[in-house]
């Protein structure tokens, strides 16, 4: 196989993996304000990410390297396309990070809700900026023939994007509370992850149905069978799975919204395929897996590394995963990692 297909295949792995993982993560941080004023229930919440939420990250962090490695051009121009989108998300997650270390170095309720506030605001904002920007991918930039964006930041709002933004938001919050149905020990908290993730789920379905809408008004995807049968699939497991969160089937229901998840990242990716970068300026001035890759030799060095370390990491962290699969009680959340 072309090693230009193979790296765009694992670059789709690598961000399927991530939204899959990292989206309950930001559900899980998102719903935190309305499940509990309660600072021992807050703490068990928090407990059934913080042994996973900064490896779920690496995913992204991979998923841009093997972007700069693979395909360097698309990666300069992606940077500074979203630039002060990415710098809003990495603030954020600076954030998110230094509150989940912070929130526990004091007792005080005020100390706690501010930095629970910033787990909060630290998931809700990148989750609403990574629909943008998938969404913004899609429907084209205006990218020149040097490859460069001739935008603005305003430029990267529309309609299309900002129901992107939130159906990505309001999808993770409906990932994040069928984890949490799997994960916490307590009834009452499992009843009321229950009743959020039926509701926010009940969101995420319109808005999911308005975005395909969009899509097939803003973009070419639906001239692709194999893309429109992936976000179809994607569409029809997601009301699936929120059925089966309303009869008390929490796991299925999460496997269920993550291979939602996985069918909707695929769908987008072939979508694009083989651009990765649309153009709104002209077709050929887009960025494809031919005109922005790295020579065959550094394609052929990086697939050797991939091969060896990919299968490694994804060990460890389904090692991690089985480690902490149990539910999480009360005495668990006076722990501390």
């Amino acid at each position: 196989m072309d090693l230009h297909i193979v790296w765009f295949i694992l670059i789709v792995v690598l961000f399927t993996g991530f939204f899959i993982l990292e989206g309950f993560d930001y559900g899980v941080g998102g719903l935190l304000p309305f499940l509990s004023r309660g600072d021992r229930d807050r703490s068990m919440i928090l407990r059934t990410i913080t042994p996973v939420w900064d490896g779920n990250e690496v995913w992204m962090i991979t998923a841009g390297g093997a972007l700069f490695a693979s395909f360097p051009h698309v990666y300069a121009t992606m940077f500074s396309t979203f630039y002060l989108a990415l710098f809003l998300m990495l603030f954020a997650l600076i954030l998110r990070g230094v509150a989940f270390e912070f929130r526990g170095r004091r007792e005080t309720s005020a100390w706690r809700h501010f930095w629970e506030g910033c787990i909060a605001f630290g998931s809700i904002l990148p989750a609403i900026l990574w629909g943008v920007a998938v969404t913004d991918l899609l429907r084209g930039l205006p990218i020149n023939e040097k490859m460069i964006y001739t935008g603005g930041f305003l430029d990267l709002l529309s309609l299309y994007s900002i129901v992107g933004g939130l159906t990505f938001l309001f999808v993770f919050l409906y990932h994040g509370a069928s984890f949490l149905t799997l994960r916490l020990a307590e009834p009452r908290l499992v009843e009321r992850a229950r009743a959020l993730g039926k509701t926010v789920g009940r969101i995420a379905i319109g808005l999911f149905a308005l975005c395909l809408v969009l899509t097939y008004v803003e973009t070419d995807l639906f001239t692709r069978p194999l893309a429109v049968l992936a976000l179809v699939c994607a569409a029809v497991l997601f009301v699936l799975a929120n059925v089966l969160l309303a009869r008390k089937r929490g796991g299925a229901s999460f496997v269920l919204s993550s291979l939602a998840i996985a069918l909707t990242t695929a769908g987008f990716f072939a979508g694009l395929f083989p651009r990765l970068m649309v153009s709104s300026i002209h077709p050929a001035y887009s960025l494809t897996i031919e005109n922005a890759a790295s020579s065959p030799y550094t394609l052929s060095v990086m697939t050797v590394v991939a091969c060896i370390f990919v299968p490694i990491v994804l060990l460890y962290q389904l090692w991690a995963y089985h480690l902490f699969r149990g539910r999480v009680t009360a005495q668990d959340a006076e722990e501390e990692y």
